[in-house]
């Protein structure tokens, strides 16, 4: 930035400072929070719903928390699915997209008309992937988003019907795009071999990527479960997430599919949103390099103090994957995800690098409830990063794969926002700046 931009930049920013009591005077909700943290109420849903608290007489009760897909709890579809047919993320699409529990014949159908959409379009690998390599791997799929468009011949077209048969196309072939796009640039930028492995129709999703990314295509029954696990759980979270919320306000301008995808991808690269177990992840990495696997709980105690008081790691004072927005008591996607990394950590040899986690978990919600007094929790991204890196996942990729199975999320709001809403978002902005007379050029 020149001098002078700085000088300016400089200037403007102590000429029109919003101070933070204005939100107050105003009664304006900041970030669309309320004073307690609970969220601004913005539209009505009937995809899925989160819980972390209740009201009782205007107060704000913490619960234990609670995810439902459709009205059906994500625990309970867990633990009812059949153990022999492992992958439900494609169960978990159909039940989002159309409101209800599909049969056999049904899944089945389903799964097949994803596979038959896996496939990109005629030379699209060579001449957009191989082609144009990119160092940032979130930027790089918003590009290919929105190249899809280019490729649809009517791509404006946003009626209910055909936002539900583009954004199948963006479910299926969103993590083609991803796993090539990855190893290109692996290649180009890193030096690595370069090897495209062409999709299977057979395999489930999960598998699909865990057979593209890997040079020998294997992979566990394990570590393909627990990769279609975290895609389940990240699959949808409520109308009000960030990119979700981003999606269904451009959704109600009219424009099409693929710059509403294009808009939730550049809100979830955002560390606060979909890069939040990449800070995790850099967090547990300096705590095990100064205390180790073995450390006691009380350097464990004295690691999450040294955080808190902004000594230690990013001196931001916060610890990344413990707390959320919503959830207080517990986060039902981490409860689960937990379940599996163990597992994974066993398969892995890696199970005491598991544990330090659990432990710094469990410490780290106890000592800010004594510091605050307030209810916290570990929350999904605590440990979704460990269980990418434990699947051999680049850091590049983390995101990627919350991407992956939040489009369905995003498919299911675009369609029900042009279904029963119709309306633009259009919040306000109370205007707080005092109004100024023009001045000529002469005279300033």
């Amino acid at each position: 930035m020149s001098e002078f931009i700085d000088y300016v930049f400089q200037r403007s920013t102590s000429l029109n400072k919003i101070d933070n009591s204005l939100y107050s005077k105003y009664n304006v909700k900041n970030g669309l929070r309320n004073e307690d943290g609970t969220g601004v109420l913005v539209g009505l849903t009937r995809i899925s719903d989160v819980v972390g608290y209740k009201k009782e007489n205007g107060k704000k009760i913490d619960t234990e928390g609670e995810l439902y897909y459709r009205g059906v709890k994500v625990s309970d579809f867990i633990k009812g699915h059949d153990p022999k047919n492992r992958f439900l993320f494609e169960e978990v699409c159909f039940l989002i997209l159309f409101g209800y529990l599909p049969n056999k014949d049904e899944l089945d159908a389903f799964k097949k008309e994803l596979a038959s959409r896996y496939d990109l379009p005629l030379n699209y690998l060579q001449a957009r992937i191989l082609g144009f390599p990119m160092q940032n791997m979130m930027n790089k799929l918003q590009q290919e988003v929105l190249m899809l468009y280019t490729y649809d011949e009517n791509p404006d077209d946003i009626s209910p019907e055909a936002t539900l048969n583009k954004g199948l196309d963006l479910i299926a072939k969103i993590p083609e795009i991803v796993c090539y796009a990855y190893r290109t640039k692996v290649h180009y930028f890193d030096s690595d071999s370069l090897f495209i492995h062409p999709v299977n129709t057979e395999y489930s999703i999960a598998e699909n990527i865990l057979q593209m990314l890997r040079i020998d295509r294997s992979f566990t029954k394990i570590e393909a479960s627990v990769l279609d696990m975290c895609l389940v759980l990240h699959a949808d979270h409520g109308g009000g997430n960030n990119s979700t919320f981003t999606n269904v306000v451009m959704s109600s301008t009219g424009t099409d599919i693929y710059s509403c995808f294009a808009g939730a991808i550049g809100s979830l690269k955002g560390p606060k949103h979909g890069g939040a177990n990449l800070a995790v992840a850099k967090q547990m990495e300096l705590v095990i390099d100064k205390v180790g696997l073995n450390a006691t709980d009380e350097q464990l105690k004295q690691v999450i103090k040294d955080i808190l008081d902004k000594k230690f790691n990013d001196q931001s004072g916060l610890i990344y994957g413990i707390g959320h927005a919503v959830y207080t008591l517990s986060d039902p996607r981490c409860q689960i995800l937990s379940k599996q990394c163990k597992q994974l950590a066993i398969e892995k040899n890696r199970l005491k690098e598991y544990e330090l986690y659990h432990r710094f978990e469990e410490l780290a919600v106890a000592e800010i409830k004594a510091r605050k007094g307030i209810n916290v929790c570990a929350n999904i991204d605590f440990y979704s990063g460990l269980v990418y890196d434990m699947l051999g996942l680049s850091k590049d990729l983390y995101t990627l794969m919350f991407v992956i199975g939040r489009s369905v999320g995003w498919v299911a709001h675009n369609i029900e926002n042009k279904l029963y809403s119709g309306k633009i978002i259009r919040p306000a902005g109370k205007y707080v700046g005092e109004k100024k007379e023009y001045i000529k050029m002469e005279n300033r």
